[in-house]
C-alpha cells in the first residue's frame, strides 16, 4: 500500500484516499549516454611531389610536406609531348689563324684585303630565346645583329646581317647562312652551306665566317 508523503496509507496509488496528494512518478532510469564514435581516419591523397597515397601530413615515399607549396611542374612544349633542352648554350667568338690562312691560300675575297688582327679577345655570347641573328651593326640601315661581331678588330668579311642560329623545339641549335657575301662553312669543311637552309649543331660544332672569324657553340 503507498504511503504519502505526510505518512497517511492509501488504496490509490496516485491519490491520497486521505489528503487526496498526488503521489509522484517514480523516477524513469536515465538513459545511457552513448560513447563518442571514433574519429574518421583521414582520408588517402595523392602526394602532389610524387603521387604516391598520403594519409598524414608528410609522404613516406618523397617526405613531401603536404603543407608546403606543391612543386612547379616541369615545363613541356605546346605539343605536350617534347622536352625542353637540358642546359644552356652559348657562342664562342674567336680569330682563327688558320682558318684565316687557309682562306688567304684559296684566294677567298673574305680575306683580301683583311690582315689577321695581332690581338683578338674571345667574346662570349649566351644564346637566348628561338633566333639569335649574327653579323656587324649598321645604324643607317637599322641592322642590329644578336651577336654584333663589329669589333675591333673587325672582319670586313662578315656580312651586315650573315647568318642566324635558330633552336627548334627540342632545343638543338642550327646554323642558317643568311645569302651572306663570303659564305658560312661548317667545321673543316671548304664547302659554303646552302644559303637559307638550317644544319644542326652539336655541342663544340665549330662555324667559319669572313676572313678570320670563328665561333664555337658551347654548352654551359
Amino acid at each position: 500500500m503507498p504511503v504519502c508523503v505526510n505518512g497517511h496509507d492509501s488504496a490509490d496509488d496516485e491519490y491520497c484516499d486521505v489528503c487526496g496528494l498526488a503521489f509522484a512518478a517514480p523516477e524513469a532510469p536515465a538513459a545511457p549516454v552513448p560513447e563518442p564514435a571514433p574519429e574518421p581516419a583521414p582520408a588517402a591523397h595523392p602526394c602532389p611531389a610524387c603521387g604516391a597515397p598520403v594519409e598524414g601530413r608528410f609522404c613516406e615515399s618523397c617526405g613531401h610536406d603536404s603543407l608546403a607549396a606543391p612543386p612547379e611542374p616541369a615545363p613541356q612544349s605546346a605539343a605536350g609531348d617534347r622536352k625542353e633542352a637540358t642546359g644552356t648554350f652559348a657562342v664562342l667568338v674567336t680569330a682563327d689563324r688558320a682558318y684565316y690562312d687557309t682562306v688567304r691560300a684559296e684566294g677567298g675575297s673574305g680575306a683580301d684585303p683583311v690582315e689577321f688582327p695581332p690581338f683578338c679577345p674571345e667574346r662570349r655570347f649566351p644564346l637566348r630565346g628561338k633566333q639569335m641573328s649574327i653579323g656587324r651593326r649598321s645604324v643607317s640601315r637599322g641592322i642590329l645583329p644578336d651577336i654584333d661581331l663589329t669589333g675591333p678588330p673587325e672582319d670586313a668579311g662578315v656580312s651586315r646581317m650573315h647568318a642566324l642560329l635558330v633552336a627548334d623545339d627540342t632545343g638543338t641549335w642550327s646554323i642558317v647562312d643568311m645569302d651572306s657575301a663570303n659564305g658560312t662553312y661548317l667545321g673543316n669543311s671548304r664547302a659554303p652551306l646552302k644559303p637559307n637552309t638550317p644544319h644542326p649543331l652539336a655541342d663544340g660544332d665549330t662555324v667559319h665566317l669572313g676572313a678570320w672569324t670563328t665561333l664555337t657553340l658551347i654548352r654551359e
